[in-house]
Parts: structure tokens; sequence; C-alpha cells
């Protein structure tokens, strides 16, 4: 293994990790703003939605670059996408409404912006518990037509952030840009290298006379 690739995966641990962190000393120290928990759901929300995207990202790379080595993260960062998603969710059950079932219940089926960001974290929790190399070989070829549905996890983040933003639309349709890219990188096709011509063959030499034959030693 290159150093390379030895020092890649923890960078990207600790890329991945650092906002939670930052986060968590935030909040320690009350650097969160006026409103802590608006503050608390957005920056989870957007890092979960971020890392998802940078996990989309790994093939595309991997495509256009020819690094193999890039597929080692992709799996640490889709779970560290599910974390920053779950740390939204429990932020919004347990702070924004103080675990009040009723109400979170009545949200989830009559409010379409938390129903949609509601999808995306039951589809981010079954890629999250399927993928392990034990479901990849219990699932077999199922597993990558389960694993597509991140696809459509990613399109309900970016509908639940666009309308749960008031008015400054920017950032959700900067996603939705985003997307879109990462959409069309996947379905364009690979580019396959030409096909290797045949080494051109040499003609036989001709025999040697026979007069040559026997100056050379050769038995006629």
């Amino acid at each position: 293994m290159s150093f390379r690739n030895r020092v890649f995966k923890p960078l990207v641990f600790a890329g991945a990790a650092t906002p939670g962190a930052v986060l968590a000393w935030d909040a320690l120290r009350g650097g969160l703003g006026a409103d802590p928990v608006s503050e608390l759901l957005h920056r989870t929300g957007w890092w979960a939605l971020t890392l998802l995207f940078v996990t989309l990202a790994v093939t595309p790379i991997r495509r256009f670059t020819g690094w193999n080595g890039v597929i080692r993260v992709r799996r640490m960062l889709g779970l560290f996408a599910f974390f920053y998603a779950t740390m939204h969710f429990c932020i919004y059950v347990g702070l924004d409404q103080f675990f009040a079932l009723s109400f979170i219940l009545e949200d989830v089926t009559k409010r379409p912006y938390i129903t949609i960001g509601f999808t995306a974290l039951v589809i981010l929790s079954a890629l999250a518990l399927t993928s392990t190399k034990g479901w990849v070989r219990r699932l077999g070829k199922r597993w990558q037509r389960l694993h597509r549905l991140v696809y459509i996890a990613a399109l309900a983040g970016v509908v639940h952030f666009y309308w749960q933003v008031k008015a400054d639309t920017r950032e959700p349709l900067i996603f939705a840009t985003i997307l879109a890219a990462l959409l069309v990188a996947r379905l364009r096709p690979r580019r396959r290298p030409p096909p290797r011509r045949p080494a051109p063959t040499r003609a036989p030499a001709p025999a040697p006379r026979r007069a040559d034959a026997d100056a050379a030693g050769v038995p006629s």
C-alpha cells in the first residue's frame, strides 16, 4: 500500500469528524447564537447533505482519475453522512420537540418538508445497516440495487432543505445543481481504451541455399 493511501483514509476521517467536534465545542462555550437549536439543526443537516454528496462523488472521481484508492473511504463517508443526519433528527426530537411523540408524528405526517426529510433518514438507515461486507455477501446483486437508493435520499435531502428555508434558497439550489452534475457524471459512459492492434507478423526468413548451409556447418 502506498504512503498516499495509508495517510488518505485517516485524513478523510479527521476531516469528516471535525464539523461534529467544532459543533460540540461551540455548544459547550455558548457559541451557537441567539437560537442554538436552530443553529444545531442547520449545521448537522448541512453537513449530512454535504458528506452525502461527497460520498456520491467518489465513483465519478475514481472513474475520471483512475485512482482506485479513493474507493476505500466511500463507506466511511456514507456512515458519517448518516451520523450527521441522525444527529439532525435527534436534535429535532429532543431539543426542538422535547420528545413529544404526538407532535412529532403529526409533523412527520402533515408537514411535507419533515415527511420527505424523514424519508431520507429512513433510506440512509437502511443503507448504513447493509453497508457491511456480510450484507454485501447476503444480498449479492440486490445490494447494488438497494444502494442506488442513495440518490433518492440525496434528492429528498435537497427538497427537505429547499422547503425548510423561508426566503434564501441559494444553498439548496446549489446542492440541487451539484446533485444534477453527479447524476450526469454517473450516467456518462465510461471511456474505453482503444483496442490494441495486433503486432505485425514478420515474414519467415528464406531457407539458406545448400552451399550456405554447408558453409555454416548445418547438416543437409
